[in-house]
């Protein structure tokens, strides 16, 4: 507890109201308190607490938008747990979170069942949060085979319709991340591109051509 209280006082020190203000222009807005730390910043706190799981509970249960995001920086994926992912999935509110959430659930064995369960969820961030884990598998999970993003593939195109902007962008990131991860799965996600850009929704036509523009360079 020492240990947290110590670093969420250090993190209030750095305090700076001009890159709040920048990250509210950018869409990150939370609903906590939030403290304007650079990532770089974050990261080379997170260096010397790696994989203290315990403090990255202890950083997440203070709702400090910051603190959260460090946590997801030093919790260890070995101990993460599926009941933990889903209280704190929950509790994200803007895309920097979930991404950086999707980014340590990623490495966790339940990786590809979250995805697929988050990403039919209805609650923005949630549904954004499963896509950018499958968009965070595709770059790190170098050793998964390709049947696990193939089976992604479909799931894309039928929540390419989904007009919110932090949810198609997740859509088609992760669209494009599967695509660049060797020729196999560039030729299939052409082929989904494809498909989802005959879908008569305007989401689903920005999502194919963006990622078609990518992917056919």
């Amino acid at each position: 507890m020492a240990a947290a209280t110590e670093i969420i006082a250090h993190l209030r020190s750095l305090r700076n109201p001009r890159n709040i203000e920048g990250q509210r222009c950018y869409g990150i807005a939370p609903g906590s308190e939030q403290l304007g730390i650079a990532a770089p910043t974050l990261r080379e706190i997170a260096r010397a607490h790696r994989r203290d799981h315990a403090l990255a509970l202890e950083l997440w249960a203070s709702g400090i938008h910051d603190a959260r995001g460090l946590a997801t920086l030093v919790a260890d994926p070995a101990r993460l747990t599926r009941a933990q992912t889903e209280r704190w999935v929950r509790d994200c509110d803007n895309w920097a979170l979930t991404d950086a959430l999707a980014f340590l659930v990623d490495r966790t064995p339940f990786a590809e069942t979250k995805a697929h369960a988050w990403s039919a969820r209805r609650a923005e961030f949630v549904k954004r949060t499963g896509f950018s884990v499958m968009a965070g598998m595709a770059v790190h999970r170098k050793e998964l085979p390709d049947e696990v993003f193939l089976r992604f593939l479909p799931i894309i195109a039928r929540e390419a319709t989904d007009e919110r902007n932090f949810v198609k962008k997740a859509v088609n990131w992760a669209l494009r991340q599967i695509g660049k991860r060797n020729p196999k799965l560039r030729h299939a996600a052409i082929a989904a591109a494809k498909k989802i850009r005959r879908i008569d929704s305007r989401s689903a036509r920005w999502i194919a051509a963006d990622a078609l523009r990518e992917l056919t360079a």
